[in-house]
């Protein structure tokens, strides 16, 4: 019995000698992994500090666009930054899938030590259970000499402590097990949204090369045929604008004040990660005295700073109730691309020019979810978000015949005690 309980031991002190073995060499490729993740995120800061001077040309820029040779040079230099946004999100889920490789080694890693401490469990179990089986002073009295007395003893012990060791490093490699695979299915997940990110980008810098080539022939690289457009198309936004304001000014839906939320109380949240506001809503006399209420008087949202590819986020959880492109019928008159979202609490919220779409109608979304990128569809003067915030009650998509745009275009369309201002719920 003594040299099976030496045996047992020996047994174990092997087990845990080759689980550090394994566990060295996985630590190698781990450590080699987590050196090339290092790599990739100083190559992303590079050219984030790229895309940022960039931005600043573009900002410096865009009073140019009053000129085809600036409008053109602004295109160019908004190109230059989406390929740079492109590399970014490669690096990007470069990086995350080394991290993943990283958590699967990992994940193997702690499964082999789990079933060889299983295994050194069960051995020192059935020993404990063999020396059980008979009485101590039986034991003592089959040993021909005190030391053998002794390693009996001795042998109890060790198998005791190695029993208490093997329950606690199981628990613990349990625990760190369920960590790994709760980071590793996060990582899946960030992964799966950076390709498709990736996928909006390409089109987005596609969509910019075919606006550039788009300029250059409906202008025929004329200044003079640029400034008639630039003319045209600021009469065609004005001519629109008081067409749906003559119409919305004329509609009466029930709207019940006391069934929206309290102003001041921050229900929604920003729709972009960094927030400069570029136009406030109202900006008029009624608007200031009343700041929670539109009436047809000034902006109908508010504006904000977003480079053309930026991820715009849902304020809140809700049902995407449509989405659209006024630009199909009135072009560069209005919203261009747009979503709106109804949200649970008598809110709803319109996002605006924006270049493609991430989500479709009927889709519940949740809170910072990313449901689209920013662009420059519609009447805009250079790349935003507006953002517009109403009383559910009072808005619905219609589709209505323009006599300005010679077409029917479909939007939102709300009474104007309807729009609310965003401020007083972010």
């Amino acid at each position: 019995m003594i040299s099976k309980t030496k045996i047992s031991v020996a047994v174990l002190l092997a087990l845990i000698f080759f689980s550090v073995l394994a566990g060295n060499s996985s630590a190698d490729i781990v450590s080699d992994l987590k050196d090339q993740i290092a790599t990739k995120q100083s190559a992303i800061k590079e050219l984030e500090d790229q895309i940022a001077a960039t931005q600043k040309q573009i900002d410096a820029s865009q009073s140019q666009q009053k000129t085809l040779s600036g409008a053109i040079a602004v295109l160019d230099a908004e190109r230059k930054q989406l390929l740079a946004q492109i590399n970014v999100t490669e690096q990007k889920i470069s990086a995350k899938e080394l991290e993943i490789k990283s958590l699967s080694i990992s994940i193997d890693d702690k499964n082999d030590s789990i079933q060889k401490s299983r295994t050194g469990l069960a051995n020192t179990i059935r020993d404990i259970d063999l020396m059980e089986s008979e009485p101590l002073i039986v034991s003592i009295l089959n040993n021909k000499s005190f030391s053998d007395v002794w390693d009996f003893v001795e042998g109890a012990k060790n198998l005791n402590g190695a029993l208490n060791k093997h329950i606690s490093d199981l628990r613990n490699l349990k625990v760190g097990l369920e960590k790994n695979k709760s980071s590793a299915e996060s990582a899946r997940q960030d992964l799966k949204s950076l390709e498709n990110e990736l996928s909006a980008r390409k089109k987005i810098a596609d969509d910019n090369k075919n606006a550039k080539q788009k300029l250059l022939t409906s202008t025929k690289n004329q200044e003079s045929t640029y400034q008639k457009m630039l003319k045209d198309q600021l009469a065609k936004k004005d001519a629109f604008e008081k067409e749906l304001l003559d119409y919305e000014s004329k509609l009466n839906f029930a709207v019940d004040p006391n069934s929206l939320p309290q102003t001041g109380s921050g229900v929604l949240h920003w729709p972009t990660s960094a927030v400069f506001i570029t136009q406030y809503f109202g900006n008029t006399a009624f608007a200031t005295k009343n700041p929670q209420v539109y009436n047809g008087m000034g902006h109908n949202g508010i504006d904000l700073r977003a480079a053309i590819g930026t991820p715009i986020k849902a304020a809140l959880s809700g049902v995407v109730k449509g989405l659209g492109n006024t630009d199909l019928v009135c072009a560069g008159a209005s919203y261009g691309k747009w979503i709106l979202i109804e949200h649970n609490n008598g809110l709803s919220t319109l996002y605006a020019h924006l270049s493609t779409f991430s989500v479709s109608e009927g889709q519940n979304v949740t809170t910072g979810q990313v449901i689209g990128y920013s662009g420059v569809t519609g009447y805009t003067t250079g790349p935003h978000l507006h953002f517009t915030v109403y009383a559910t009650a009072g808005v619905k998509i219609m589709s209505r015949p323009s006599s300005v745009c010679k077409g029917t275009y479909t939007m939102p369309i709300a009474d104007l005690k309807a729009y609310l201002n965003p401020l007083s719920y972010l």
